[in-house]
């Protein structure tokens, strides 16, 4: 008899549905996707829907709903949190409260009502760190694995490790609320002036500018580490537990200042505490995963969590840690928490037999909608847009690969969306990583953002090796694991150059190129790496084949389709509007091929609103 799950996160970031049919992950996505409100917390209503739809059923056909924490539990951690700091906790605890008595108390009525008179199936709350390590574990390609999961917090734990064998997990060990981190990484992330829950990656693409003066300060004073990669935290340099704020005032004394405000200037400073809470990040890291690997005997490690979405970090796992393989599941944080859900309550409860995939069971995490070209001729047609259109995919792609390499930027919406934070290239805004000024052109002409965010190359599985510190063939579809660029790759400065290396000025930084693939290479000579097959993203390889035999050179730039402040693009519709409103110079939907100049002007209403610079930070 099939057996239908549905997982769902919400109500507190990121909200997110996944199905599961007897076991096998059929679609999951996140209802930013759909509603395209960043990061949105709702009930996933569209998501849902999809999912469904997708799946060719209805509510009423599916046995059982998964929800990815505990909220009775994730209540009594807040009033005993409270308690303890009281009276200081009282004003955080009456901003609290009324979004618990306003639903999040009766968290299964209130399921039950979204989900409507046709369900007919059970309710199930998981652990929120066994839903993260059921996603990491169960879509891994292992039959045996280590477990790491590093967050903030679910209900108590912040932390925990364990192993997975077969179809069953356990966690054996866990760190306990308030002592996290994630807290402690996202409390750097507010002092310097970025947005907690969002803004992490931002200080991780930061911390390279710096160098880790603060490390002894912050062991001495913030954090204690344990070899085992357990901390103890002062808290009495952070107010997380009784304000909305994440430092105290102990805190801004240490370091001298207030936090920085958003938008102002980003000084050395605030480089080098980048610096330096990413150098304590990582010893936290690998000592949790060197512990991992002694107390579980196993040569293989999964990760998820918030935390496991710091790919500096698990670079290094992965080059010095102890283990054969590192796995980390792609939505790590909060939206992976309904696929885990419902994974855990697959194999743990209901005991279905698991037969692992060599190369994951993911499905390169390509599970959210597709449109076929009819639908898409059908908007792009509603607009009056002007199009060329391919019967054959040889032509498209070679029409295609010669504009990357005449450095045009290509906006890339093909396939199924990414489920997870990260563009994998079917939502892709795409270029030549050999352009000395395709950074600062995609940075500020096409993603309104930051300059001295770093962006992420897409090289063929086969030739990683060749221009990366990697094994041959080694696997990183995800986006996960940041690795240096080979010797031969990089240029050595000229005295100019070396001086302009050290401008406080980041823009003058950026433009003094680090390796013969500029675009691609951050101010260490790393690079966030993704590898490329055939298996899992199909037309997306044959592209980069194909730019591979005009140029010789197997890398491209990858971003995601987006501006700044709106989540990645969901429909064809979406992926036109962020076109017409950027400076990308063409968009490929499916078969269909835009050229920017060739567009009418003043086709979609408001398009000024995606012009506007939203605040930095």
């Amino acid at each position: 008899m099939s057996s239908v799950i549905l997982g769902i996160s919400a109500f507190y970031h990121d909200s997110a549905a996944a199905l599961l049919r007897d076991g096998e992950i059929i679609a999951a996505a996140q209802e930013e996707r759909f509603s395209r409100r960043k990061h949105d917390p709702r009930y996933p209503a569209n998501a849902v829907d999809f999912c469904l739809e997708h799946s060719g059923i209805d509510i009423g056909d599916v046995d059982h709903v998964t929800f990815y924490e505990h909220p009775y539990s994730k209540l009594e951690r807040l009033l005993d949190t409270y308690r303890s700091y009281a009276p200081k906790g009282f004003s955080s605890l009456r901003r609290a409260l009324p979004h618990w008595v306003g639903g999040k108390a009766d968290l299964g009525g209130r399921l039950l009502k979204e989900l409507g008179s046709g369900f007919r199936g059970e309710v199930h709350y998981i652990d929120h760190h066994a839903s993260h390590a059921a996603s990491a574990f169960y879509p891994s390609p292992f039959s045996q694995a280590a477990i790491l999961t590093l967050d903030a917090v679910g209900e108590w734990t912040t932390s925990s490790i364990g192993r997975g064998n077969g179809g069953e997990i356990t966690l054996d060990y866990e760190q306990r609320f308030p002592h996290s981190i994630g807290m402690l990484y996202s409390a750097f992330t507010y002092y310097t002036g970025f947005r907690v829950n969002s803004g992490e990656y931002k200080l991780m693409g930061l911390a390279p500018y710096g160098t880790p003066r603060y490390e002894d300060l912050i062991l001495d004073n913030l954090v204690r580490v344990a070899e085992d990669g357990s901390i103890w935290m002062n808290m009495e340099y952070f107010s997380y537990c009784h304000d909305a704020t994440m430092t105290s005032p102990k805190f801004h004394e240490l370091f001298g200042a207030p936090p920085r405000q958003p938008e102002t200037p980003i000084t050395q400073k605030h480089m080098d505490l980048a610096a330096s809470i990413q150098a304590v990040c990582e010893d936290i890291v690998l000592k949790a995963g060197n512990h991992a690997h002694r107390v579980t005997g196993h040569e293989h490690l999964v990760m998820a969590g918030g935390v496991a979405l710091n790919c500096v970090a698990n670079g290094r796992l992965q080059r010095e840690g102890p283990f054969t393989k590192v796995w980390v599941q792609p939505a790590a944080g909060d939206a992976g928490g309904a696929l885990g859900s419902a994974l855990y309550f697959a194999y743990q409860e209901l005991r279905l037999p698991r037969v692992p995939n060599p190369e994951d069971s993911q499905a390169g995490s390509l599970l959210g909608p597709s449109f076929d070209d009819a639908e898409s001729g059908l908007m792009l047609d509603s607009v009056g847009a002007r199009y060329e259109y391919f019967t054959e995919e040889k032509d498209l792609l070679e029409r295609v690969a010669p504009l990357l390499a005449e450095e045009k930027v290509v906006g890339w919406f093909q396939g199924r969306g990414e489920f997870g934070p990260r563009a994998l290239g079917n939502r892709s805004i795409i270029g030549d990583p050999r352009s000395s000024s395709m950074q600062h052109t995609m940075n500020l002409k096409i993603k309104f953002r930051e300059s001295f965010r770093p962006f992420a190359p897409c090289v063929l599985r086969e030739h990683v090796h060749e221009i990366f510190e990697m094994e041959p063939d080694a696997e990183s579809p995800y986006m996960l694991f940041v690795a240096p660029i080979k010797e031969q790759w990089r240029l050595t400065p000229s005295p100019d150059g070396a001086d302009q290396m050290r401008d406080p000025d980041l823009n003058i930084r950026l433009a003094v190129p680090r390796s013969r693939l500029p675009a691609i290479t951050h101010v260490d000579y790393s690079a966030r790496v993704q590898t490329v097959d055939e298996r899992r993203h199909g037309r997306f390889y044959r592209l980069m084949k194909q730019f591979h035999q005009l140029t010789d050179c197997p890398v491209i730039v990858n971003t995601s389709f987006n501006i700044r402040g709106e989540p990645i693009v969901g429909t064809p519709g979406d992926a036109y509007r962020c076109f017409m409103a950027t400076d990308m110079d063409f968009l490929v939907i499916g078969n269909y091929l835009l050229e920017k100049k060739k567009q009418p002007e003043g086709l979609i209403p408001g398009l000024d609103r995606y012009r506007q610079q939203q605040p930095l930070d």
